[in-house]
């Protein structure tokens, strides 16, 4: 059985809070966020692809860390809870016996 997210949630609310880190930098990451999000959507999936894709998704925004510096900003400790917040929701939501931290095991920043 297929499960939608969560649409009342918002996904990175702090970093959009937050006018340190660039907006369409933050869509960026929510974009990669909701990759994970549509493929969890689908139905039951091994956690070793679930792993495979937050490990997709991580590695896609630690190749953002340039574009934040050039904008003035960086993916520090606000956007390392931020991000981490929101994975840890996400995981918890769709019961994947996955820790956030673990979700985010490749990330550099």
């Amino acid at each position: 059985m297929d499960k939608k997210f969560d649409k009342k949630y918002v996904l990175l609310e702090e970093m959009y809070k937050d006018p340190y880190f660039p907006k369409r930098l933050v869509d960026k990451v929510k974009e990669a966020i909701l990759k994970v999000i549509k493929y969890l959507e689908k139905g039951e999936h091994s956690l070793k692809d679930v792993q495979e894709k937050f490990d997709e998704m991580t590695n896609y925004i630690n190749d953002l860390q340039d574009e934040f510096e050039e904008n003035g900003s960086e993916l520090e400790t606000g956007a390392r809870e931020s991000i981490w917040e929101t994975i840890d929701y996400v995981v918890k939501y769709f019961n994947i016996d996955i820790d956030g931290e673990e979700a985010l095991r490749e990330r550099d920043w």
